[in-house]
């Protein structure tokens, strides 16, 4: 039987930091920021609410021009891979960091902020955000022969 795995990331929350791109030495793009993510809960001993912040390094490649778009406080929607790296520090020590290689990022929010709604930066470049889809309203009585005059509200 052949094993499978799963590497997958959706994270919604707000910038806690303006993006900031830089290039490799290939002058490839590079755009990094951080996403605030909240859980909040009932403290069963308490019955306090608590709640607690997660900070997540999030890098996006190869595109240039979305640094202007994903400011400080914006929410944005984000969807890739957990990579895990590490590097030699300053004083020669080993560190470990983990962060989300970004596939999809989409800006969230209403028309009231600054910058395109709506919009998305991707692998590919600057796509728009799906939208919900519209069904149509079913014509006629519901399935069962029940009618609006049949519900009692």
């Amino acid at each position: 039987m052949a094993s499978r795995s799963v590497n997958k990331v959706i994270l919604i929350g707000h910038l806690g930091r303006d993006a900031e791109t830089a290039y490799t030495a290939s002058q490839v793009p590079v755009t990094k920021f951080s996403v605030a993510t909240n859980r909040r809960w009932k403290d069963q001993q308490t019955g306090e609410w608590k709640e607690e912040t997660n900070w997540t390094n999030v890098v996006l490649w190869r595109n240039e021009n979305v640094a202007p778009y994903l400011t400080k406080g914006k929410q944005v929607y984000v969807e890739g891979r957990l990579q895990t790296r590490s590097y030699d520090d300053k004083d020669g020590k080993k560190q470990w960091m983990t962060e989300v290689i970004a596939e999809d990022v989409i800006l969230l929010g209403g028309r009231g902020e600054s910058g395109p709604p709506d919009e998305g930066f991707s692998q590919e470049g600057m796509r728009s955000a799906p939208r919900p889809r519209q069904t149509a309203a079913p014509s006629g009585p519901p399935s069962g022969g029940v009618t609006d005059d049949d519900v009692p509200f």
